[in-house]
């Protein structure tokens, strides 16, 4: 039978998975619209990859908290000068894709 501490860890494990698997999802989300974005802004987006660096709560636009999640990733215009883009978050939603400035060749 289970106990108290066995429910507990068991439904610690639970949130646990569920956690990891909603940050994947939320990832790729970013990710296709930092391909999306550098598309748009006809630069080249290096590395195919995007980065999680800042985790946050926030309130969202009915008052509830969620997760404000920035990731980062890099993209060229000429293919020499590697440059910082990111990505915001809130939640399972797009805040913003933010491109640093950059020269155009």
């Amino acid at each position: 039978m289970f106990d108290i501490t066995a429910l507990f860890w068991l439904i610690l494990f639970g949130l646990v998975i569920y956690y990891w698997f909603n940050a994947l999802r939320i990832k790729e989300m970013a990710f296709v619209a930092a391909q999306r974005h550098c598309a748009e802004m006809q630069v080249q987006m290096l590395d195919q990859n995007v980065h999680l660096r800042r985790l946050w709560f926030k309130r969202d636009s009915r008052g509830q908290f969620r997760f404000w999640r920035a990731f980062y990733f890099e993209f060229t215009v000429t293919g020499e000068d590697r440059y910082a883009g990111r990505v915001l978050m809130l939640g399972s939603h797009l805040g913003s894709v933010q491109l640093e400035p950059h020269r155009f060749h």
